[in-house]
């Protein structure tokens, strides 16, 4: 567990290095040739797959259970039709997605989805083509997902080092030109991300060849290579990751709507600085989702309890860091344009804390009972959330949207998971008397 965790932690916080370094570079690039309000719209349209990862319709859950609980993922049948499963499901997720997108362009509701943060020139159709990108890249992300599976979490991570110098590609490439496409400029985040995932497909394909080729071949042949039944795990894990995205994804949304000053751009800065440490966290958090799957196809009993101290301390004290250093880079960054709010520095040095403190238990409940149980909790947090959040902007401004997604968590996941994981721990003791017991 912990070289699993730890090696995906450090080449998480390498890969977030350079990319941190370079999407600093970026955002003040984008500041100074394209204006604070390209800026604005770039971090509102870049940041919609946060409120969509429920595109997948919950069938990551189900691959990544399928190959870690695999002792041969590379002959497995049951993982092959798993990966067919796959393929199909988000095939026609990305079909919906699409045609959801041109819906609301023709009908003009870009604007009104999006608020006073979307740019009256182009923004419509930025909007549009960011979403019809994120569509069809979509299939590719079951590699990410065999990656996890077969424990390569790090590969994983790795892959996503070549988004950031990707973007500053581009970035630079429209300056050079001078190219009026200031509105166009979230597209490029989601064309490096596609390049990622492609990545990241290719190895898994070379890894358990030929499952992945094969797999493709047999997708447009549902009657002579039927998949599994997917929908015991994929639909907690669906109907999480739609509250999910609405509880923790809307706050740009909000200060859209409700503020006219430069919170949005703010609250942008200051989600890019902490997003650095929220994804390391991600990642080393997700390293244990195999290991916990492992556990449960061999009746070991793996307990999240001490992960869970040393991932509270990890994140709160990275926070505290990056809270420190926040004047300096935002200075650097914005060019004294506007600086961070304290509320809203302080509110994100918890969220960390606390995104940190329920990651161990998360993936220890990625079984079909936990992740059902999982469900009632995060949907009170969606109106609890959405709630404060909208109550907040008006007490604190844009420190408002990032207080109320840290209370929420505290009461909405960190404390009923724990309560969870203390029950399941004593059933499966009290089931197993010889408490065979790893970590």
């Amino acid at each position: 567990m912990v070289r699993a965790v730890g090696s995906t932690a450090v080449m998480k916080v390498i890969v977030m290095g350079l990319s941190g370094v370079i999407g600093i570079v970026n955002s003040r690039v984008i500041i100074e040739h394209f204006g604070t309000q390209a800026y604005a719209q770039y971090g509102l349209l870049a940041a919609l797959p946060a409120l969509l990862p429920f595109a997948d319709l919950g069938i990551a859950a189900v691959v990544i259970n399928a190959v870690a609980g695999s002792s041969s993922p590379a002959s497995d049948r049951t993982v092959r039709r798993t990966i067919v499963t796959a393929f199909r499901i988000l095939l026609l997720s990305a079909a919906v997605i699409i045609a959801v997108g041109v819906v609301i362009s023709l009908l003009g509701w870009w604007p009104a989805i999006l608020g006073g943060g979307l740019m009256p020139d182009g923004g419509s159709l930025a909007a549009f083509l960011c979403l019809f990108t994120f569509a069809i890249v979509l299939p590719l992300t079951v590699g990410s997902r065999i990656l996890v599976g077969l424990g390569r979490t790090s590969t994983q991570v790795a892959s996503q080092a070549v988004v950031a110098p990707a973007m500053f590609l581009g970035l630079t490439t429209l300056v050079a030109v001078s190219a009026p496409a200031g509105s166009f400029l979230a597209v490029l985040s989601y064309i490096a991300n596609a390049l990622a995932s492609l990545i990241c497909l290719i190895m898994a394909a070379r890894i358990i060849k030929p499952q992945v080729g094969r797999a493709i071949r047999e997708v447009p042949f549902p009657r002579r290579y039927p998949g599994v039944p997917a929908i015991g795990v994929a639909w907690p894990m669906l109907v999480q990751m739609v509250a999910l995205p609405i509880a923790m994804q809307t706050d740009r949304l909000l200060l859209s709507h409700l503020t006219h000053g430069d919170e949005l751009a703010q609250y942008n800065l200051a989600s890019q600085l902490f997003g650095l440490v929220l994804q390391t966290i991600a990642a080393a958090g997700v390293a244990l989702w195999p290991i916990y799957a492992k556990a449960r196809s061999e009746a070991r009993i793996e307990s999240p309890m001490k992960p869970t101290l040393w991932f509270l301390a990890g994140g709160l004290g990275i926070g505290l860091v990056l809270a420190a250093l926040s004047p300096l880079l935002t200075h650097f960054i914005a060019g004294g344009r506007f600086t961070l709010d304290p509320w809203l520095v302080g509110g994100f040095v918890v969220f960390v804390a606390l995104q940190a403190a329920k990651y161990p238990a998360g993936m220890y409940m990625t079984d079909k009972r936990g992740l059902t149980f999982q469900v009632w909790p995060i949907l009170v947090s969606v109106p609890l959330n959405l709630g404060l959040s909208w109550w907040l902007v008006g007490v604190i401004g844009a420190g408002g949207p990032i207080v109320g997604s840290a209370i929420s968590v505290l009461l909405c996941q960190v404390i009923p998971n724990l309560w969870y994981v203390t029950r399941d721990l004593g059933r499966r003791r009290a089931e197993k008397p010889d408490g065979a017991e790893v970590g």
